[in-house]
């Protein structure tokens, strides 16, 4: 029994050797590397596509309102000046609506390009870490090299003439591989350390993209105060612009 589990001891401590691998560490976090940048383009796309509808919006707006105001024209030459004020009335109410989009359109254009940023950021970060993990594989086949010189040393024996110089080559590379595997510890160690840091950069730009929906969603742009102030002038504004639209009309017959 003792000898089955001194076997199960030997296995779990050689998966464990694997998994502590600096070759399998450097492989994993170039792979979460990639995968956050994926996910962060993916999201930069879906907010330039929001960003491009309320563009069209506007534009759908904007012709709407030149055409209202068409209509309210045809409307005074054909002498029915109460359509043509409904016409000026709901063109009135489209302004209000132009006005708002193109204060929403102006925050998620500066959105956008903020996200464009922090990708590009994100994108040249990934390539610097990819060179450093080749680097740090390097120096790891070094140590093992390292090690297995030292091991190989151990199982030497010579004349007792020259024992004394092989025992000092032998400290030496002991020396060195205890420092190699020491400078390893730390840099995996730093390895860890900037993937948490990475991470929280991703939920930062995770929480900066639902801000923005949120946002977009609440429909935050021009001040309820102003809104309200553009409400209540609506209607003295359409018998004004009535009026200067009769005025050019007669001027033009």
């Amino acid at each position: 029994m003792k000898r089955f589990f001194a076997w199960l001891k030997a296995l779990f401590n050689r998966g464990m050797d694997k998994l502590e691998d600096p070759d399998m560490m450097l492989d994993q976090a170039k792979r979460d590397m990639q995968t956050a940048l994926t996910a962060n383009r993916e999201k930069a796309v879906q907010a330039i596509t929001q960003r491009n509808r309320l563009q069209q919006m506007l534009d759908e707006a904007v012709r709407k309102s030149t055409s209202l105001e068409n209509n309210a024209s045809t409307a005074l030459r054909q002498g029915n000046r109460e359509l043509a004020k409904g016409f000026l009335r709901e063109k009135a109410a489209n302004d209000t609506t132009i006005e708002t989009l193109r204060s929403t359109l102006a925050q998620a254009t500066e959105t956008v390009e903020q996200v464009k940023v922090a990708i590009k950021r994100q994108d040249e970060e990934v390539r610097k870490k990819t060179a450093e993990a080749l680097a740090l594989k390097a120096q790891w086949k070094q140590s093992q090299i390292q090690s297995s010189i030292s091991k190989a040393l151990d199982g030497l024996t010579f004349e007792n003439e020259y024992e004394g110089s092989f025992a000092a080559a032998r400290d030496r590379i002991r020396d060195k591989q205890a420092e190699a595997q020491a400078r390893q510890e730390m840099l995996s160690g730093s390895i860890q350390g900037k993937m948490m840091a990475m991470e929280d950069q991703a939920m930062d730009y995770a929480a900066e993209d639902e801000l923005r929906k949120l946002e977009e969603k609440l429909g935050l742009g021009a001040p309820v105060a102003e809104q309200a102030t553009t409400t209540t002038t609506t209607t003295d504004s359409v018998d004004a612009e009535l009026e200067a639209l009769e005025k050019r009309l007669q001027q033009g017959q």
